[in-house]
C-alpha cells in the first residue's frame, strides 16, 4: 500500500470544469440579443425577390436571389430554371440536360442529337487506301509467304524448276519489302524469320536443281549472318552437298563443325551428323575412323542402319570377334514404336473398335512403322549372309551361330525366314540334298514359313525331274496359303508337265490375280494358250 497514492482532501477534484456551461453558446436569449436582431433586420438578412428576367450583371439590380428566396439560373440551351413553388415541375437538372423532358413524345427512341431525322442513314465505311505505306508493306509481306508456299509445293510435286523460279521470285519480293520499310524509316521492324525462310528455301531449290555452287553462297549468306539463331546448323547442308559432289575431306569438316553447333542435349541431331561423317569416313576407306563414330552412336542412341555399317566396317577389316559383338549389338536395337500386328486384330464384339482399327491399319503411321520393321529385318538378314562365311570355318556353321542368336533376341520369328535364306544359299551353291533337308523341316511350322518352305521344295523336286514331287509340295504351298502365287505358279507348272494345259492356265491366271506382276504367270499363261491353241 505504500505505493498507492491516494487523494486527499486540500486536492483538486479530478472531475471538475465538465458540468461548466459558456453562456455564448446560449440560443435561448437569442430573441433578446438586440445585436443579433439588428443584423436580422438589415441587409445582411434580406434579400431581393424573384426575378428571373432579369438578366445577370445588369447595373443596380441586387444580389442574385438564393436557393429559399429564388434565383436566376446560368443560360443554357435548355432555357432558364424555374423557381420553386412554379406552376411547372421542376425537372432534375442531370435528366434535363440528357435531353429527357416528361412531355416528350412517349415511344419515340433516344436520340438526344436529333441525328436520326437530321442526317438520314449513316455513309458506308471508307476503304483503306492500299496505296498507303503500311499497307504496300503489308502486301509485301503476304506475297513472299505466299510464294515460298508455292515453291516447297512444286518442289514436293517434282517439278524443281518451277520451285525455283517461285524461290528467285519469292527474293525479289523481299528486297523489295526491305526496300520499303527503309522508306518509312522502321527498319527496326524487320522481319527477320523471313528474310531466313526466303533463303533457306532458295538454297534448297538450288540444290534440288543441281545447282551446287549457288546453294553454297546461299547457306553461307545465313551463316555469316549473326542475326540468325543457330544459323551454324545450316553446315550440315553444305556438308551435304560437297558429298554430292565427292569433296569428302570438305564434307568430314564442315560435318564436324555443325556438330560443334549442335548442344548435347540434342541426341538425336548429334547421331545423325556422325552417322554421316561415318559413312563419309566409308567412302574414303578409312575404316577405323569410321568404327569410331559408329561406335558412339551405338552406345549413344542406337540405330540399326548405324548397327549395320558398323558391321559391313569389322568385315572390311576381317574381324571375326567385332563382326559377332555387332551383330549381336544389332539385335538388341530397339524400333521405339509398337510394330506389334496383333494390336490391330478386330475385336468382334465391339464393332466401333473394329472400325477404328480399319482406318488405322493402314495410315501414315502405320506405313512408316512397317518401313521400319522390314528395314531392321532386311539388314539382320543381309548381315547374317554377309559374316556367315567369315565368322567360322563353314558357311553352314556361321548361319547356325547368326540363327541362334536371332531365336534369343527380340526378333525371334525372324529366324524362320534365317532358315529358309539359308536354304536358299545351298541351292545357290548347288546343294540341293541340305537345301531339301532345311526346308523339310519347316512342314509342321506355322501357315507363312510352310508355305514358303513348301515352295521353294516344289521348285528344287520340279528342276530335278520329280513332277510327282513337286506336284505334292505345290499342293501343300497352296493350301497353306491360296494367296502366294509362287505356289499357284509352281502348282501351274506340275499340270503343264503333265499336258494338262487348261488347268495350267487356271492357276496362271489364279496368280496373275494375286500378283499382276508376276512375269512367270503371265510367260507361262502364254506358253499353255500356245499349246492349247486358238480354238481352245
Amino acid at each position: 500500500m505504500e505505493h498507492v497514492h491516494l487523494a486527499g482532501e486540500d486536492e483538486d477534484d479530478i472531475y471538475g470544469g465538465f458540468n461548466d456551461y459558456n453562456a455564448t453558446l446560449d440560443t435561448g436569449e437569442l430573441e433578446q440579443d438586440s445585436a443579433f436582431q439588428h443584423a436580422v433586420r438589415t441587409s445582411h438578412g434580406r434579400r431581393p425577390p424573384p426575378t428571373a428576367k432579369i438578366p445577370i450583371g445588369t447595373a443596380g439590380i441586387g444580389r442574385l436571389g438564393t436557393a429559399a428566396q429564388g434565383r436566376v439560373g446560368m443560360p443554357s440551351s435548355m432555357g432558364a430554371r424555374p423557381v420553386t413553388g412554379s406552376t411547372e415541375a421542376r425537372p432534375m437538372t442531370a435528366v434535363r440536360a440528357a435531353g429527357y423532358t416528361s412531355a416528350g413524345a412517349r415511344g419515340a427512341g433516344f436520340d438526344p442529337m436529333n441525328q436520326a431525322t437530321s442526317q438520314g442513314p449513316a455513309p458506308p465505311l471508307e476503304t483503306m487506301s492500299q496505296d498507303s505505306p503500311e499497307e504496300k508493306v503489308k502486301l509485301l509481306e503476304k506475297k513472299v509467304n505466299e510464294l515460298i508456299e508455292q515453291s516447297c509445293i512444286s518442289n514436293s510435286k517434282g517439278d524443281y524448276s518451277a520451285a525455283l523460279d517461285k524461290a528467285k521470285e519469292a527474293g525479289r519480293q523481299e528486297r523489295a519489302l526491305v526496300r520499303e520499310r527503309e522508306k518509312l524509316n522502321a527498319q527496326d521492324q524487320a522481319n527477320l524469320d523471313l528474310t531466313y525462310s526466303v533463303l533457306f528455301n532458295l538454297a534448297n531449290q538450288y540444290s534440288a536443281n543441281e545447282m551446287y555452287q549457288e546453294a553454297l553462297n546461299t547457306y553461307q549468306v545465313i551463316v555469316k549472318n549473326k542475326m540468325f539463331n543457330n544459323a551454324g546448323r545450316l553446315k550440315v547442308n553444305m556438308g551435304n552437298i560437297y558429298f554430292k559432289q565427292k569433296n569428302f575431306p570438305k564434307a568430314i569438316k564442315l560435318y564436324r563443325m555443325a556438330l560443334d553447333q549442335v548442344p548435347n542435349t540434342h541426341k538425336e541431331m548429334r547421331s545423325k551428323i556422325m552417322q554421316n561423317i561415318g559413312i563419309v569416313f566409308v567412302k574414303m576407306g578409312q575404316y577405323t575412323d569410321a568404327i569410331t563414330s559408329f561406335e558412339h552412336i551405338m552406345q549413344e542412341q542406337p540405330d540399326y542402319k548405324t548397327g549395320f555399317n558398323l558391321i559391313l566396317c569389322y568385315y572390311a577389316l576381317n574381324d571375326k570377334d567385332k563382326m559377332k559383338k555387332s551383330f549381336q549389338k544389332l539385335l538388341t536395337v530397339d524400333l521405339k514404336g509398337d510394330t506389334d500386328d496383333e494390336k490391330y486384330t478386330a475385336s468382334v464384339d465391339d464393332k466401333q473398335h473394329t472400325l477404328i482399327l480399319e482406318v488405322i491399319k493402314n495410315d501414315s503411321l502405320r506405313k512408316i512403322e512397317r518401313q521400319k520393321k522390314e528395314g531392321m529385318e532386311r539388314c539382320i538378314k543381309t548381315a547374317a549372309k554377309i559374316i556367315s562365311p567369315s565368322i567360322e570355318q563353314s558357311f553352314a556353321t556361321g548361319y547356325d551361330w547368326c540363327i541362334d542368336q536371332v531365336k534369343s533376341s527380340a526378333y525371334m520369328e525372324l529366324s524362320h525366314d534365317l532358315e529358309i535364306d539359308k536354304a536358299t544359299m545351298y541351292m545357290k551353291q548347288k546343294d540341293f540334298h541340305l537345301a531339301i533337308e532345311t526346308l523339310k523341316s519347316f512342314e509342321k511350322k506355322d501357315t507363312k514359313v510352310a508355305s514358303t518352305a513348301a515352295t521353294n521344295l516344289s521348285f528344287l523336286y520340279f528342276l530335278e525331274n520329280d513332277v510327282s514331287q513337286a506336284g505334292k509340295y505345290a499342293d501343300m504351298a497352296v493350301n497353306k496359303n491360296r494367296y502366294n502365287p509362287s505356289a499357284l505358279v509352281n502348282k501351274g507348272n506340275c499340270l503343264y508337265a503333265s499336258k494338262d494345259f487348261e488347268k495350267a492356265k487356271d492357276y496362271y491366271k489364279e496368280a496373275l490375280q494375286n500378283d499382276s506382276s508376276c512375269v512367270e504367270a503371265l510367260y507361262n499363261l502364254g506358253l499353255a494358250n500356245k499349246k492349247i491353241g486358238p480354238f481352245g
